[in-house]
Formats: C-alpha cells, structure tokens, sequence
C-alpha cells in the first residue's frame, strides 16, 4: 500500500489489569435507609446509593475458576475474568439474551455490589430501586423478587424500567412539580431495542415495542462479516475485538443505499476504510556467514543433480520397459492366427478381453512412448553399436529347450534395439524440423518483425479465448440450471438410453462400434469438463512459449501482457474492498480494512432481515406506533424523539431517524430534533437516584409485608414501571 492509505491505521487496544479498588466506607449509610439503586444491565451493572453523584460499574459476568498452580477455586466477576486466561472460556452472565435467568450469576453480581459497597450487615436495610427489562417475564421477575425479599432481607422493592428512568433525568421536572413530559423513547440496549411512548409523564406500554435486535446482535455480526472476508487471518478476532471496532468506527447512513452507489468507486471506498492493525510478531531470521551460504547451496546443488540422475534413470528405465512391451503387444498382434478360438485363448492368456482392448493398450502405450521422447529429447542420443543376437535366424528344430528360451528372449531385445533406433531416428528428425522451423521463423521475424509480433499476439489471444471458454463453461456447469448443464445431462441421457447390441446380433457379427472413430471419445470430455485434458496441457504448452518468445523479442510487450498476469490482476473495486499485501509482509497480513462494514452492521437496525432476523425495522415499528395514537397526540410524541443506550452514540442515528420519522408524518406536523440522552450510559442510574430521593419513591415500592402476601410476581403500577401483573 501507498503511504497515503496508511494515515488511517488504528491500532488495536492491548487489554489491562484491573486496578484493585478498596471497598467503600459503610459508616455513613448504616441504619440511614437511603435507597440502593441497581441498574441491572445486560453489559454493565451499576450500583450505588441514591445521594452518591455517580456509581459503580463492573461488567455483568462471572466465572468460577479453578487455578491450578494452587489448587484453589476462585469466583472472578467482571474486569478481573481478563486476569485469567483459562476464565474467560467459562464466564456466565445473568442474562440469557434479554431475559434474566441464570440467577446464580444474579446472586454472586449482587454479592460483588454488596462488598464493593462495604455492606457489612446480615441483610440489605435499605429500600431497593432496581432495573428490569420492558415485558420482563413474570418468572423472571418472581425469582429476583425472591432473592431480594429472601436471601437479602430488602425492606422493600421497586422495579423500573432503565430507558424511561433515562428520559426522566433528562426532562426532571422543577424540584416541587409532577413530572408530565411527552415523548418517544428509543432505547438500545444489549440484546434488544425498545420503543416507548410517554404522554403525561407516563409510558404507554401497551402500545411500546422491541426488536429482538442490539449491541451483543451488532458485534456478532460484525464478527462473522469479518471472519466472511477474511477466512485465513492469522490471529483469533476475539468478540471484546470487534464490539470495540463497532462503537469507535461504525456509523448510520441517513440514505444506505446511496452510500454504497458511492463506495463503487475504488478512490471513495479507499477513503471511506478504516485500518484496524492487529498485534503480530516479527520472525527471527538466524543469519549466517558466506561460507555457510556456500556450503549450502553447494549441498543442494548437488542434491538437485542427485535428483536430477534418479529421475533420468527412471524415466529411462520406464521408457524401456513400455518399448518392450509395445514391441512385445505389436508382434502379437501381427501374429494374429486365423483360427478365432486360438486367438482369444491368447489375448484371454495375455490379459485382453477382444481384440479392440488389445488395440487401445498398442494405441496407449504408443502414446506415451511418444510424449516420454519428447519430454527427455537428449536421453537417447549417444550411438550404441547393435548388439549380435546369433539365435534368431537357428531354426527352432536345431535348438532344445534352452535354446529356444534365448531365441525368444533375444527377438524381444532386437525388438527393444529396433524400437529405440526409429525413437532416435524420429527425434533426429524432429529436431532438423524444428531447426528448420526456427530459422524460418528468424527470418521472418528479421525481415517483417511487425507481422510476425502480430500473428504471435494473434495465436496468444486466441489460446486466451479458448481457455477462458473453456473456464467459463465450467463455471456453467456447476449451475444445474444452466444450458451448459442442461446439455451435459442430456449427453449422460442419451448414453444411458443408447441401444445396446443384443447377444442374437453379437452372434450375427454385428458389434457395438462405439471408440472406432476418435470423436467419440468427446463424449467423456463433454461429460467430465474439469478434467485436465492432453489438448488443453498442450495448449498452455504452446501459449508459454509463444509469451517467451514475445517477451524476449518483442520490447512493447511485457509480463504484464502474459496469461499469468491478466488472470492473476484483480478488480480496482475488489483490490479497495480487500487490499492483497506482498507475500511475507507480516504487518499488512495482520490488518483488517473495514469499508462497507461501517455502515452495514447499524443498518441491520432498519434492517434486521440483512442479517438473517425475521423482524420489523427500527422505521417500521415507530410508523407501527405512532399509528395507534391521534393526530394531537402523535404531535406531542414527534416533539421529543428521545434515544438513549451505547447504540446512540454512533454517528449519523439522529439524522438517520429524523429521515425515517420525516415521511411518515404529516408535511404540518413539526418534528423535533432528535435529543440523545446527556450520558447514554450512566443516565439511567442518574435517573434512579433523583427518583429515589422523592417523596413518591417511597409509594411505589412493594414492601416485604406486601410480598408476604401477594406473592413475588406482583408490583405497584407507576409510571417509570412495567404494567403487566400490577396492582
């Protein structure tokens, strides 16, 4: 890569120990019943009392670990998990998706706030506000209750719901006055997104919706996009990876469509990417002397010719023993007796079914004697004087036993001494033709050299086109539906439906006469298309030599033009998409360059169908409910499009939902910015607290007398809490 596409090189965070942070002072909170306020979240649990400025937070996930240089079992939770690798395999969250079930991993969670928090006492004496999801299920909801009434003794207990408390911090009434804000509440949390009307400062639950989409949903994604394009990278992208990758560098476009029209073209893609470099370690090279480079390439010099040798010798040896056996197979067939019971006794002795077995064994292995002589031209020729074979003219009657074995043993070596001779011969001969061919050619090239350069491209392009139909008819048939594949099935049809020749006409003399002529065997090269032919090795044979010749006469033409090149060059939109670095750069095989990814993970919000969810977009469930409420009342929600949550933070949301809101509303009806919540992340708890310290906090909390009597799935209705099985 240039040096102007490396300014935009991000390097991968390196994780840090936590710090070990004292527990708080409980001095002061003893036996004072100030309200402890939990925000139960899917990624983060935040804990606190209700007149501190701000809380704690840890991540919300635990995992029992058994180390092993001591032997002892620890119970980690949260940012002390990354101190052990062998934890993190093992570590639980008390969610399940965005329902709260594993209620162990709840009980270590709320253990872990109450060290934190230096509650020292035998339970908790103070009132409880905690976080719950919107339609949080009643068993989920009974169990926490239990655990909170039974296991920490709670005076009492109070649910809500984070993304409203958020909206209440953010639009707090005057200390004194009721709160009856007005608006849409998009919350984006970890596993879902929610939408939640408010009217009067009261969330219209019935009429609130979710999507079964969020952050943990993203990152995944993101994950399996990268994995999708980079199959073979070198390191393990880890999911803390690409959800860090997803909050600094992924964006919402307001128009998506039109951001992809404009990363077609390679310039605007390469400066819309982002570099991500991830850790990786340089090798040591162990360097040595000269004498020692010497000495191996020496060795391996002499390996080579070692290998060279044996390889000559085992061609040779091959080469010798199919001349043999052609001769051998060409006498018996020129002494094919008349008598046709006699002649299948021999062939059925020789290992030959008919006649026309014998025939393509003869054609076979005159095949490849032939290419054997022209890959090894110089193997055969030193002069070798004929050897006597004083036999062979004896008549058999003068000779016993013995001496017919040497007769027969010496017909077949004047066979092979014949056999070799024409192959000498022959290459002899090929050689003065291909002498005489090059000088042709010279002159040609020294008297016309633009003509001859010409018909070489000429003959060079024509190769191309044949191998590149060939590649495309390939591609074709792994297409069933294609024509190319319709054809090859009807080939396999039609010779599966042929009509044989029945044993009366085989009596008769009539005989299949499938394989006389040669272009039937086409057949098989129709049917089996990605088999490697003789005529395509030939073909690719030719075309490099053709290229040398062009390369080293030829100035205008250079490596850039030859087959390999072409093939190998890639798309300028491709190359943009995925950049190919120089084999052994380490650095650059290291790097994952995210383009279209940045905008396609947050369009799965409008547009979970992208990513394989069977569900309504972002922009369809807010015309969903803004179409149950009046024309007056859809006018006081629009005012206030409230959003809140990690997810809100990406760049482009506001825009991209006032985009989606603005057409689905009446041209009149004034729609009003989109306000993101002061401090996405810890406005819920904020919320909670100022909550806590009113005087209506205190009614709308189930006691642990009421829970004695109602039972763990009843709460107060209110409006900061869900409505379903309220009293």
């Amino acid at each position: 890569m240039d040096e102007a596409g490396t300014s935009n090189i991000f390097y991968v965070p390196t994780p840090s120990l936590p710090s070990i942070t004292p527990p708080d002072s409980y001095d002061r909170f003893r036996s004072q019943s100030v309200p402890l306020i939990i925000d139960n979240g899917s990624s983060n649990l935040r804990f606190g009392f209700s007149t501190s400025a701000s809380p704690q937070s840890s991540p919300n996930v635990i995992a029992k670990y058994k180390e092993r240089k001591f032997n002892q079992s620890l119970l980690l939770f949260g940012d002390a998990i990354d101190t052990e690798s062998g934890a993190k395999s093992q570590g639980k969250t008390p969610w399940e998706g965005d329902v709260l079930l594993n209620f162990d991993a709840m009980e270590h969670a709320l253990d872990y706030a109450c060290v934190r928090l230096g509650i020292d006492a035998e339970g908790i004496d103070h009132p409880v506000l905690m976080t719950e999801r919107l339609c949080s299920p009643l068993h989920s909801r009974a169990l926490t209750s239990e655990l909170m009434f039974e296991q920490y003794s709670v005076p009492s207990l109070t649910y809500c719901v984070d993304s409203v408390m958020s909206f209440y911090h953010n639009n707090k009434p005057i200390s004194g006055s009721t709160f009856n804000a007005d608006g849409l509440v998009v919350s984006f949390n970890t596993a879902s997104t929610s939408v939640i009307p408010i009217l009067n400062g009261k969330g219209v639950l019935s009429h609130a919706k979710r999507i079964p989409w969020g952050t943990q949903q993203s990152t995944e994604y993101l994950l399996k996009l990268i994995q999708l394009k980079y199959s073979s990278f070198p390191t393990r992208v880890t999911s803390v990876q690409a959800s860090w990758m997803l909050h600094n560098f992924c964006s919402f476009a307001t128009d998506y469509p039109a951001v992809l029209r404009s990363l077609k073209i390679p310039a605007n893609m390469r400066a819309a990417e982002r570099i991500i470099q991830f850790p990786f370690a340089i090798p040591v090279i162990e360097e040595k002397t000269e004498e020692e480079l010497t000495r191996i390439a020496e060795k391996r010099k002499e390996q080579g010719k070692k290998l060279q040798e044996l390889a000559a010798k085992s061609r040779m040896e091959k080469l010798a023993k199919k001349e043999t056996d052609l001769q051998y197979l060409t006498s018996l067939k020129e002494g094919k007796s008349e008598n046709k019971r006699e002649w299948m006794h021999v062939l059925q002795v020789e290992g030959f079914d008919d006649d026309a077995a014998l025939d393509e064994t003869i054609r076979k292995l005159e095949v490849d004697v032939k290419r054997a002589r022209k890959k090894d031209p110089d193997g055969q020729d030193d002069v070798v004087e004929e050897p006597s074979f004083p036999l062979i003219d004896v008549p058999d009657a003068d000779l016993d036993e013995e001496g017919i074995k040497e007769k027969k043993k010496q017909k077949l070596m004047k066979a092979g001494f014949d056999a070799r001779a024409r192959a000498r011969r022959e290459k002899e001969k090929e050689r003065e033709e291909k002498e005489a061919e090059e000088r042709r050619e010279e002159g040609e090239r020294g008297n016309n050299f633009d003509d001859w350069a010409a018909r070489l491209r000429r003959e060079q392009e024509t190769i191309m086109n044949k191998i590149k139909e060939r590649g495309r008819r390939k591609a074709a048939l792994s297409d069933r539906k294609s024509a190319a594949a319709q054809a090859r099935m009807k080939n396999i049809a039609s010779l599966a439906a042929d009509e044989r020749v029945s044993k009366k006409k085989r009596k008769a003399g009539a005989e299949d006469m499938f394989g006389a002529d040669d272009e039937d065997w086409q057949i098989y090269r129709k049917l089996n298309a990605a088999a490697v032919s003789s005529d395509e090795e030939e073909e690719f044979n030719q075309l490099r030599i053709i290229e040398s010749k062009l390369l080293m006469y030829d100035p205008t033409f250079t490596a850039q033009h030859t087959h390999a090149s072409i093939t190998s060059q890639r798309s300028a939109l491709i190359s943009a998409f995925r950049p190919q670095y120089e084999e052994g750069d380490i650095e650059g095989s290291a790097r994952i360059h995210l383009n279209t990814e940045r905008w396609r993970v947050c369009e799965t919000y409008f547009s979970p169908g992208m990513a394989g969810v069977d569900s309504a977009g972002l922009g369809e469930v807010l015309q969903s409910i803004l179409a149950r409420f009046t024309e007056a009342e859809k006018a006081r929600l629009v005012k206030n499009v409230f959003i809140t949550g990690g997810p809100s933070q990406f760049p482009g949301l506001q825009e991209r939902l006032y985009g989606t809101l603005r057409p689905i509303l009446p041209p009149e009806m004034h729609l009003g910015d989109i306000v993101r919540a002061a401090d996405p992340s810890l406005d819920a708890w904020k919320g909670m607290a100022s909550f806590a310290n009113t005087d209506e906090f205190h009614q709308v909390g189930v006691t642990a007398e009421e829970y004695q009597e109602w039972g763990p799935e009843r709460i107060k209705r209110w409006w900061g809490g869900n409505c379903n099985s309220a009293v």
